[in-house]
């Protein structure tokens, strides 16, 4: 049987881990979740913006709120369920 959840339910287990943001545009950033709402508009805390290239670069973002509408991709730690 599956068990199917509600993408809320699956952020609110989320909480207070590190999670990987797609946005569009190809931006990718990563950080410690620590809120949202049901837009989907996210707080990151220690966040970092991840480039891809010849190396990793990441660039220090702090705390930031990333709009929902923005969003492609959330891929939350693994978790159980």
């Amino acid at each position: 049987m599956i068990n199917s959840q509600k993408p809320l339910d699956l952020l609110s287990k989320s909480l207070d881990q590190r999670v990987l943001i797609k946005l569009k545009g190809g931006r990718e950033l990563r950080g410690k979740l620590r809120g949202f709402d049901q837009h989907m508009n996210l707080v990151l805390e220690n966040a970092e913006e991840v480039v891809y290239g010849d190396e990793e670069n990441i660039k220090n973002l702090g705390t930031i709120i990333v709009r929902g509408d923005n969003v492609i991709i959330i891929s939350p730690p693994r978790i159980k369920i």
